[in-house]
């Protein structure tokens, strides 16, 4: 009896790996599972490819670096190497190829912590750094929200039969392989229960006592964690904006996972329903997923959100130019406008938008009303750069 092979699903990503690496060598960060390995295998075109999850391959290049010297000899080869961060001697290396044979690199791995903080050699300007974020709008034939919105976009979750299922074994694999096997926080068990506190605060204000009351840890603690979820990638920090005329604007930041659907699998939440509580900031999260990847994809554009201290608030400052207000709702009103109207009046910024539920574009006062999928579209169409 024989049986059918399944052929693995190919997404056209908008990261074009072959790009970057004709103009330089480049890192290539991003949380587990989105996507790095298949993106490389299935796009670039490599001379020389190392796993350093293959032990052999592991083991050779820890006992003897120099043999990439000895195997890439090729002037201008394009060359990989997966999991970087797991051998950062290789470093030493590369810089050299880079240097004398004019090699062109990717190197990957899920987190930048151990090259930043260990004291290793970062090529000292010879490469650029891109993170690889989960599947965006861009990326996808066609976007189920209520499917999104609950478990997200990482690319095996997303094809998955049973994405909870797959979501829940997500932080159990991140604690064990990126924590412990990693040693990056020395008490595993506090760790996860900060993890599942701040995935509570997803999309709220930073407030490090309350999230240390609550996982049971000190407040110096919380900020080491904090640290450590921004360097594997798992969380974001988004800063607010200070420039207005009058109006005292907030200066703490805000924190956003990677992924709202890994967020939700934290916060033990299952699918939602469109007129559910937590709706609105499922939705709020998603589109800063968006953004966020569209930042970094587009040269490191710059992204904040803005809140006076007398209750003005708008969730997303674009590049500087734009004001970007998240709305869940059917029907804008115009009390959904006064953040934005708000804003104008202190910064001046006359690109004002809300991505909304509502079915067809229209201009209320100056302020674009956009559906979010014309909003997406727009926005991947770089309309806001």
């Amino acid at each position: 009896m024989t049986t059918e092979a399944t052929v693995p699903i190919f997404i056209k990503r908008v990261l074009d790996l072959n790009a970057l690496l004709a103009q330089k060598s480049h890192f290539l960060f991003g949380p587990r599972q989105t996507g790095k390995s298949s993106l490389v295998r299935q796009t670039v075109r490599a001379d020389h490819v190392y796993n350093l999850l293959e032990s052999d391959t592991f083991l050779a290049l820890s006992r003897e670096p120099w043999r990439l010297r000895q195997e890439i000899t090729r002037r201008g080869a394009t060359v990989v190497i997966d999991e970087i961060q797991k051998l950062p001697i290789l470093l030493d290396e590369v810089q050299w190829l880079i240097e004398e044979r004019a090699g062109r690199f990717l190197l990957t791995g899920s987190s930048a912590r151990k090259l930043r903080h260990g004291g290793v050699n970062l090529l000292g300007g010879r490469a650029r750094s891109r993170t690889l974020h989960p599947l965006v709008s861009a990326e996808l034939t066609e976007v189920d929200l209520l499917r999104t919105l609950s478990y997200g976009t990482l690319p095996s979750v997303h094809l998955s039969e049973s994405p909870a299922e797959d979501l829940r074994s997500y932080a159990g694999d991140y604690l064990r392989e990126e924590i412990a096997n990693e040693a990056l926080a020395r008490n595993v068990p506090a760790f996860s229960r900060f993890l599942e506190v701040a995935a509570l605060c997803n999309g709220r204000l930073l407030n490090f006592t309350q999230i240390g009351n609550d996982a049971q840890i000190p407040r110096t603690t919380v900020h080491e964690y904090f640290e450590i979820l921004k360097d594997t990638l798992l969380g974001y920090e988004l800063p607010a904006w200070g420039k207005a005329k009058s109006r005292k604007p907030l200066s703490t930041s805000k924190l956003f996972f990677f992924d709202i659907g890994v967020a939700r699998a934290l916060q033990s939440r299952g699918r939602l329903e469109e007129r559910s509580a937590d709706f609105g900031e499922a939705f709020e999260a998603w589109l800063f997923h968006e953004l966020r990847a569209w930042c970094d994809y587009r040269a490191h554009q710059s992204l904040h959100y803005w809140r006076t201290t007398s209750g003005f608030e708008v969730d997303f400052i674009l590049a500087e130019t734009t004001g970007v207000e998240a709305k869940a709702a059917r029907r804008i009103s115009e009390r959904d406008l006064r953040g934005l109207r708000a804003l104008r009046e202190e910064t001046g910024l006359r690109r004002l938008i809300v991505a909304s539920l509502e079915p067809r574009p229209r201009k209320l006062d100056g302020i674009e009303i956009l559906p979010w999928r014309e909003f997406l579209q727009r926005l991947w169409a770089d309309a806001y750069a």
